[in-house]
């Protein structure tokens, strides 16, 4: 691995997601893996993360930070002297959200796998070899995920990859729970964006984050797709962070409950496949409404009702969407629908459990 080198570039947002390249390809000029870490106001989090990664036991990987326009000093920090890593930087000059400035990521990226990782994610010195050894273990699957610990109370589950309901609701696997002894690895729905890897040319074929998105379910959303192209996903329990969690926008803020909310909507229109979005609608309208009530009473109505009606009134948008998504479908419906959580009072369970010490 090359070391001690660090570009910076301010921002170009006219670019495009690099052309397909040849897996199980070698080039010794390049890192096998790129790790994109977005950052906003990242200030208290970058430094530790950036030492966590010049701790890893895996070193053929590049760097690649892309600042989301910090209105903090946290891009200063970009230049501190980590020896043992490679780092490019692209400093944009506005917030154009986490799904396009990761997009931005890939565009700089050499690696063969894109490894996504928050600036407030922090791994275990083996985290990278964990998730790349695994390639070679799993060559059936094209994604995987990382166990997440939290950064507050190292006793309990941050998440094991992400679960998705036929209501069209999500939400990361045993978030919450008191860590266990880590199991074999295990296929997931999607994996969770704060720490995931990814072959790349799967990424270009799908066109990368939906930018659209701007931030929230935008992983979801690309593992979705995965599945429709008939990939797979895979939880590795042995590739360990510690994750802190919205740091940037707070988990019950206005910005994570709207973009939430709206990205929910969009991907199950634009993603689940015929005939299970008609038979699993009104369970979609339920679950929703619930949500509604419970957050309106807590005092976010205006704000998840813009949510509603922002992602309804783009549905010329979200139809033309989904015929492009579904045109590339390569399984069947009973295949996607396998993987996902068909427990009626599952989303009931999650949050009873998630709210119960709140």
């Amino acid at each position: 691995m090359r070391r001690g080198i660090c570009s910076y570039t301010e921002t170009v947002l006219d670019y495009k997601l690099p052309q397909p390249i040849v897996k199980h390809s070698y080039n010794v000029a390049m890192p096998f893996a790129t790790i994109v870490i977005v950052t906003w106001n990242s200030a208290a989090h970058l430094p530790r993360c950036l030492s966590s990664l010049s701790e890893q036991t895996f070193r053929d990987f590049e760097v690649i930070i892309v600042d989301n326009g910090s209105a903090d000093d946290s891009y200063l920090y970009f230049h501190l002297q980590y020896p043992n890593l490679e780092i490019k930087i692209k400093r944009l000059k506005s917030n154009i959200g986490f799904a396009a400035a990761n997009n931005i990521g890939v565009d700089l990226a050499q690696g063969q796998w894109l490894v996504f990782l928050n600036a407030d994610a922090f791994p275990g010195v083996d985290w990278l070899e964990q998730l790349l050894s695994s390639v070679h273990k799993y060559p059936a699957y094209a994604c995987f995920s990382s166990r997440q610990i939290q950064e507050h109370d190292r006793n309990l589950l941050d998440g094991e990859g992400d679960a998705y309901h036929i209501s069209g609701l999500a939400w990361r696997r045993n978030y919450g729970q008191v860590v266990y002894e880590a199991v074999e690895p295990a296929e997931i729905f999607s994996a969770c964006g704060a720490a995931m890897m990814v072959w790349k040319q799967d990424f270009i074929d799908l066109g990368g984050f939906d930018e659209s998105y701007f931030s929230y379910f935008e992983d979801v959303d690309l593992g979705f797709r995965l599945r429709l192209m008939g990939k797979k996903v895979l939880y590795i329990p042995q590739a360990v962070v510690f994750h802190v969690g919205s740091a940037s926008t707070g988990r019950r803020s206005d910005f994570a409950v709207y973009y939430e909310y709206r990205n929910l909507i969009w991907t199950y229109y634009r993603n689940m496949p015929f005939p299970f979005l008609q038979l699993f609608l009104v369970i979609h309208i339920i679950a929703l409404f619930f949500f509604i009530l419970y957050i309106t009473l807590r005092g976010q109505g205006p704000v998840i009702w813009r949510a509603i009606f922002d992602a309804a009134r783009n549905l010329p948008g979200i139809l033309e969407k989904r015929r492009e998504i579904q045109s590339k479908k390569k399984v069947s419906s009973k295949d996607i629908i396998s993987s996902m959580s068909k427990g009626i009072f599952d989303p009931l369970r999650e949050f009873i459990k998630r709210n119960k010490k709140l």
